[in-house]
């Protein structure tokens, strides 16, 4: 295991830790959890302008890492850093037939208010793209 698979990891299982018990124990890092994310980025998002930016994106990036813990768990992958968006993507298949996911902008989206931004559709459309693929063809999903 790499030390950036093992930082993404790290992230999520916090973001299991610090946010289960407000999730009724829901995180299970199943696609279904993705729905109980949203619900708690919707409430988070009406007290955001109280939020310090250190607690914006650490919210940012446990829930980021999360996302894509439960796309590696469902899908399996590999995890890269995204120079241009710096942040990390989960990219399921080959160098030729590839599917990624890059969840940071997504969260902060939503986080800030975005209703559509929405976690579960964003990740049903990767989710689909990868149970689908097409021939020799590359997607970013961000």
């Amino acid at each position: 295991m790499n030390e950036l698979q093992q930082e993404i990891q790290r992230l999520a299982a916090k973001a299991q830790a610090d946010f289960n018990d407000r999730a009724e124990g829901k995180l299970d890092f199943s696609e279904a959890s993705l729905q109980v994310v949203e619900e708690m980025l919707a409430e988070a998002s009406t007290y955001r302008d109280d939020l310090s930016p250190k607690a914006v994106e650490g919210i940012v990036t446990r829930f980021g890492c999360y996302i894509l813990e439960v796309g590696r768990q469902q899908f399996g992958g590999t995890y890269s850093w995204l120079e241009e968006r710096n942040q990390p993507v989960l990219v399921v298949g080959d160098a030729d037939n590839h599917t990624a996911i890059a969840t940071w902008n997504k969260v902060r989206g939503r986080l800030g208010g975005d209703a559509g931004d929405n976690i579960p559709f964003f990740f049903e459309g990767f989710a689909h793209r990868v149970r689908n693929p097409t021939s020799v063809s590359k997607a970013l999903y961000i």
